[in-house]
């Protein structure tokens, strides 16, 4: 496993600086192509309510990165944002509270086993569904839990390369997955056979992507499960690369990739 180890280093320094996490925030912006990708989507479901109050359903909420983003630019909106980490929650429930945040409250809850009943007009679902094994369960869960007309958005490492996985031989790179990915068609079938319909998809990390990722996220990640001494090194790796890890990463999300190793979602009830 190459990938958990920093982000618990990532993790404890907010907890440790709570000031610093808005500028983490900005940062996992930048450097993660997917949260180009997330936003876009996002902006563009938001538009379909006008100006609307939109309930939304943050499933996975994390570091609590993309609720931030809902609650400052998808106004009007309540969020109810979930995991099933008690110290992240507990974290973000800190952090949003010091910043006066006063729609969006946080709960503990497992996705296979929700009971919301037609709450929400949007659900929200970012790297989550490649750890959970029983996703028919959880898409079921969505569907129940969204109002007539509303969003289903997930985003997840895909079929065709997710996980950093090209091949049966291969260990993942984000050794917790249950799967390593999706394709438009594995998704299309698994939430039309709960209810769901009119789909919609974009690839991301595609030809362009998949070096950005390299150069901007594994290779960085790999130095520092080496020796955590790389950190130091890193502002002037990123300093050299970003400027090239920005271009292609601009080149893929205006592309429209045939097929790449992330995968955006959209379904609607």
């Amino acid at each position: 496993m190459y990938y958990d180890p920093v982000k618990d280093v990532f993790a404890s320094g907010l907890k440790r600086f709570p000031f610093l996490r808005i500028l983490f925030y900005k940062m996992l912006d930048l450097f993660f192509l997917r949260a180009w990708y997330v936003k876009r989507e996002l902006k563009r479901i938001r538009k379909n309510f006008n100006r609307k109050n939109v309930d939304i359903f943050d499933a996975g909420t994390g570091y609590g990165q993309y609720t931030y983003f809902m609650s400052k630019k998808l106004l009007p909106n309540k969020i109810f944002a979930v995991d099933v980490k008690e110290n992240w929650i507990r974290d973000n429930k800190e952090f949003f509270k010091k910043k006066n945040i006063d729609n969006v409250t946080f709960g503990i809850e497992d996705l296979t086993d929700i009971n919301h009943k037609e709450e929400f007009n949007l659900i929200v679902c970012v790297d989550v569904m490649e750890h959970i094994e029983d996703d028919i369960t959880v898409f079921k869960n969505f569907y129940n839990s969204l109002k007539q007309g509303g969003y289903l958005l997930v985003n997840t490492p895909s079929a065709f390369g997710g996980s950093d996985v090209h091949g049966d031989e291969e260990e993942s790179f984000v050794g917790e997955h249950a799967r390593t990915g999706y394709s438009d068609n594995d998704l299309k079938t698994k939430l039309a056979s709960v209810g769901f319909k009119d789909f919609y998809h974009k690839y991301s990390y595609g030809f362009w992507g998949d070096k950005a990722w390299r150069l901007g996220i594994k290779f960085p990640m790999l130095l520092l499960n080496i020796s955590k001494i790389f950190f130091l090194v890193l502002p002037v790796y990123f300093i050299i690369t970003f400027p090239f890890t920005f271009v292609m990463m601009f080149l893929d999300y205006n592309s429209d990739n045939e097929v790449g190793t992330g995968i955006t979602f959209v379904a609607k009830k």
